[in-house]
């Protein structure tokens, strides 16, 4: 199976950007005073071409996989706890559950490669590529193929949701450790500098998680283009990940981006194709350490900061309901024509 390079639509229209500027400058209010609320209502508007964007059918995504390299510690959870993570996901005991049922987000499950077998059952889907990543510090994680098939899986998983919204999330232990490693190739960084506490290491935890990445960093040095990268690290969920990401991007569908793993998946996306951050809203700064220096390489700000690390896409369920209010600030805000209230004066 070969990778298919997306074919994705220049959102850059001057025009509908300037009726956008313009209705907005016109609602009642100081210009400007929404802030980033008033740029989250510009983009909404270009990704769905209107001045008017309505949100339809929100679909949330948790792409659950397992990683050959958590054998050597780099988690302070066993990798028994993904499969028993989706469990709970689908019982709806989750907090990503609890908070998709709040704000009235879809929910589906994306087994990608998880380290078993489970009864098929409503809410989840099968996107499963093998049982669990190899260990990525003696071989790639992922052959050529595999990869390429966990790109495609994305994509048909992303085709067959309604709506226009897809909210990321994940789940799987050792990703923090996959998102590091692509974080420091990709960006050219120290893997001390990505490297952080995941699902709570201590600080020798965390020390001796930097070691083995060094080392796996070392023994893949050839992998540089990001494909070779994301073959190279893993994992099965963020290679499916990029897939519905290429999806969203080519179906116009505001992709909202949950923290340190999802922003990986944008960060292989985005160097293969840079147009899919113009459909990206990034939910909120992940406490994990190298999410920082991710958004700095995307050029991207986040829209809220409660120093999450849950991953699950907790950060973009609780995100959700900004993009509702940018939407609401359009298409129902009064101007001050409509209002009768008068204009400041010039």
């Amino acid at each position: 199976m070969n990778f298919k390079q997306p074919k994705i639509q220049d959102l850059h229209q001057p025009a509908l950007f300037a009726q956008l500027q313009q209705k907005l400058n016109n609602k009642t209010k100081p210009v400007g005073s929404l802030g980033q609320l008033e740029t989250l209502a510009q983009q909404l508007g270009l990704i769905f071409q209107t001045e008017s964007p309505v949100l339809q059918a929100p679909q949330l995504v948790v792409f659950a996989a397992d990683h050959g390299l958590a054998k050597h510690g780099v988690s302070a959870y066993p990798s028994d706890v993904t499969w028993q993570m989706v469990n709970n996901f689908l019982a709806g005991g989750a907090a990503v559950s609890v908070l998709a049922r709040q704000h009235g987000l879809t929910l589906t499950i994306a087994d990608c490669g998880v380290m078993h077998t489970f009864t098929p059952q409503q809410g989840l889907h099968d996107c499963k590529v093998a049982y669990g990543t190899a260990d990525s510090s003696q071989h790639a994680a992922m052959s050529a193929e595999q990869c390429a098939r966990a790109i495609s899986n994305g994509q048909d998983l992303v085709k067959s949701l309604s709506g226009n919204a897809l909210l990321l999330g994940e789940m799987g232990i050792g990703n923090t450790s996959a998102a590091s490693l692509l974080l420091a190739r990709l960006a050219d960084l120290p893997i001390e500098q990505c490297v952080g506490a995941g699902t709570g290491l201590d600080q020798q935890g965390i020390a001796r998680k930097t070691k083995i990445l060094q080392q796996v960093l070392n023994l893949h040095a050839h992998a540089h283009e990001p494909l070779q990268a994301l073959a190279a690290f893993g994992g099965f969920e963020i290679a499916t990940m990029v897939g519905a990401i290429f999806e969203g991007a080519v179906s116009n569908r505001v992709i909202v981006v949950d923290g340190f793993i999802t922003s990986a998946a944008v960060l292989v996306a985005s160097k293969i194709e840079p147009l899919v951050l113009q459909r990206c809203v990034f939910a909120h700064l992940s406490d994990e350490r190298g999410h920082v220096l991710l958004l700095e390489q995307l050029q991207a700000k986040s829209l809220l900061d409660l120093q999450l690390r849950l991953g699950e896409g907790s950060g973009a369920a609780l995100a959700w309901p900004l993009l509702v209010s940018a939407c609401n600030v359009l298409t129902q805000m009064a101007s001050f024509e409509s209002a009768g209230v008068s204009l400041a004066d010039s």
